[in-house]
């Protein structure tokens, strides 16, 4: 296989800091970038250990290594790509994470058929595919629970009223907002 049909990604903090692990050239497949993952790991860094983690549209998988590194209790990584869902297994295989799965397939498939609540959870979907309202809408969260999302500047999500934005940056190109869990509204009994 040759070098340029991979690409690396660093780790920037906790127990795997400065390792690098590859990625494939795919389409569309963009890391955050280092310095987003920073500024998002400085928002969680006290909410990071011990946490249970979706990292849906997990593509590189930076967010969910960065969080296993610094001590999320247990990472699920969903990657529709096949080439990218293998590269997740074999960087979780290199770096011993035995606390951690990839799944294989449609992340709104899994979000279906899975309303088991997180902790903390990753919405990062790739650009101009119109998945981050249907991921929104299918989220099962209680409480107290983390929500990173990333999206284009341009596009403007509805999000669950009961969803406090604690946090949030933008650029000309995308947005990243930090949202925490309150709790739901409950429909006045007649």
């Amino acid at each position: 296989m040759s070098k340029q049909s991979h690409h690396q990604l660093r780790i920037i903090g906790g127990e795997w800091r400065s390792r690098r692990l590859r990625f494939p050239a795919i389409d569309g497949l963009r890391p955050t970038l280092d310095r987003v993952r920073e500024t998002l790991f400085n928002w969680l860094q006290h909410d990071i250990e011990g946490a249970r983690v979706l990292d849906a549209f997990a593509g590189s998988g930076a967010l969910g290594f960065e969080a296993l590194s610094r001590g999320a209790k247990e990472v699920i990584f969903l990657e529709k790509n096949p080439k990218a869902a293998i590269q997740l297994k074999e960087n979780l295989q290199t770096l011993g994470a035995g606390n951690a799965q990839v799944w294989a397939g449609d992340a709104l498939v899994w979000l279906d058929q899975n309303p088991e609540p997180y902790d903390l959870v990753f919405l990062d979907p790739p650009f101009g595919k119109e998945l981050l309202q249907p991921a929104l809408d299918r989220l099962t969260l209680l409480p107290g629970a983390l929500v990173y999302v990333e999206h284009e500047s341009n596009l403007t999500p509805v999000f669950p009223a009961h969803w406090d934005e604690y946090r949030c940056k933008s650029t000309k190109e995308f947005c990243f907002r930090l949202f925490t869990v309150g709790e739901a509204a409950t429909e006045a009994s007649e």
